[in-house]
């Protein structure tokens, strides 16, 4: 995934790291990208886990491969 930035939306999941699997998998709303150098393709990410409507429920901090990041798909409400 290219441009991670504050505001962004990505779905984490298998590609981002191995911790993110099956159920595990989720949107995550960025809030900041620390940019401190890490592994080669590597970030950390500030932010907060969304449900299935795109609301805010847990603020975290993770560790993922950049490239294994795809866009979310949020659902529209009315």
């Amino acid at each position: 995934m290219g441009d991670l930035k504050a505001g962004g939306i990505v779905h984490v999941g298998r590609a981002a790291s191995v911790q993110f699997t099956g159920p595990a998998s989720f949107d995550f709303r960025i809030i900041a990208v620390d940019a401190r150098p890490t592994y080669n393709g590597w970030v950390w990410l500030d932010g907060y886990q969304l449900d299935r409507r795109g609301q805010a429920q847990h603020r975290r901090r993770i560790f993922v491969c950049a490239a294994g990041l795809r866009p979310a798909v949020i659902p529209e409400t009315a």
